[in-house]
């Protein structure tokens, strides 16, 4: 557990709660409860069938003006890990340091993910590379959790039982997708699947410099206020989508503990034919059960 020594005034310190075991058969597994008992949460991530992991995940804590901040992120890359392993650095520091992060969530995010995709493309500009990478990030501050996504990854949550998508795929041949792209000048083609260009599956993404004029890096955001009805929330790269549907994921991660559930989530996509990697974060809320009233004896 590495803690971030710069913390500011009224912020606690920023804890890097990643403490991965490497488990059998190459999963990296790992968990944690918060100390009130309110909140815990369980990741794997899995290479796979890809001779490369270009997966990375990233979860942190810190407590600010009193208030618990909890912030989940699963960062899928492609042509390459680097900006995947960016976004793992230095996403939520920076998102952090927003000096609207606690009053103005949600314009904080809406700000500071493309600034960290010009940042990265900006590192990278004396190099050949041009890779690119998703993000689904979920961001809980207080009881107000706010759901952001770039890309195809996707982050689920279970309420009374049923799975609700707070994410929505941001694939070429979405119709809004589709039109924004083309009013900026590019095409969607078929060339085995729908891609910008005919050459990528997905019209969100960090990095991606050849395409950026039409694959943007700006986050579709939506925010829920967590009530006891809400379970479970679950994040994952596509490597799970792909063969695990929503509902499925929630029926199996069930009444597992986190880390177990995240576990049998990663291996039920491998089972089911996946190809890519693997990656799950899940996170589980614990409500206090309200003690029964006693009725008043005459």
């Amino acid at each position: 557990m590495m803690v971030d020594s710069g913390a500011t005034t009224n912020q606690g310190p920023i804890v890097d709660m990643i403490s991965e075991k490497d488990g059998d058969g190459g999963y990296v597994t790992g968990g944690w409860k918060s100390e009130d008992g309110k909140l815990s949460y369980g990741y794997s991530s899995f290479r796979g069938k890809r001779a490369t992991m270009e997966d990375f995940y990233d979860i942190k804590t810190s407590k600010i003006n009193g208030q618990m901040v909890c912030m989940f992120g699963i960062f899928d890359g492609h042509g390459g890990s680097h900006a995947a392993e960016y976004l793992k650095q230095h996403l939520f520091e920076n998102l952090m340091k927003h000096p609207k992060f606690i009053t103005d969530t949600k314009l904080a995010i809406s700000e500071t993910y493309p600034q960290t995709d010009v940042d990265f493309l900006d590192s990278e500009r004396n190099t050949y590379r041009d890779d690119g990478s998703t993000a689904s990030t979920a961001v809980l501050v207080g009881n107000h959790l706010y759901v952001a996504n770039v890309g195809d990854s996707r982050t689920i949550i279970s309420k009374a039982g049923e799975a609700i998508p707070l994410s929505e795929d941001h694939k070429p041949n979405r119709t809004d997708e589709r039109k924004r792209i083309e009013n900026a000048g590019g095409v969607v083609m078929w060339a085995g699947t729908w891609r910008v260009g005919g050459v990528l599956a997905m019209s969100r993404a960090f990095g991606d410099r050849m395409l950026k004029q039409f694959v943007v890096a700006e986050p579709e955001i939506q925010d829920k206020e967590i009530d006891e009805e809400f379970e479970l929330l679950v994040l994952a790269s596509d490597g799970l989508w792909d063969v695990v549907p929503n509902e499925d994921a929630v029926s199996l991660a069930g009444a597992e503990e986190p880390e177990k559930a995240a576990r049998k989530l990663t291996e039920a996509a491998f089972t089911r034919g996946s190809a890519d990697n693997i990656t799950c974060i899940v996170v589980r809320f614990h409500h206090e059960k309200a003690a029964p009233v006693n009725p008043k004896h005459e």
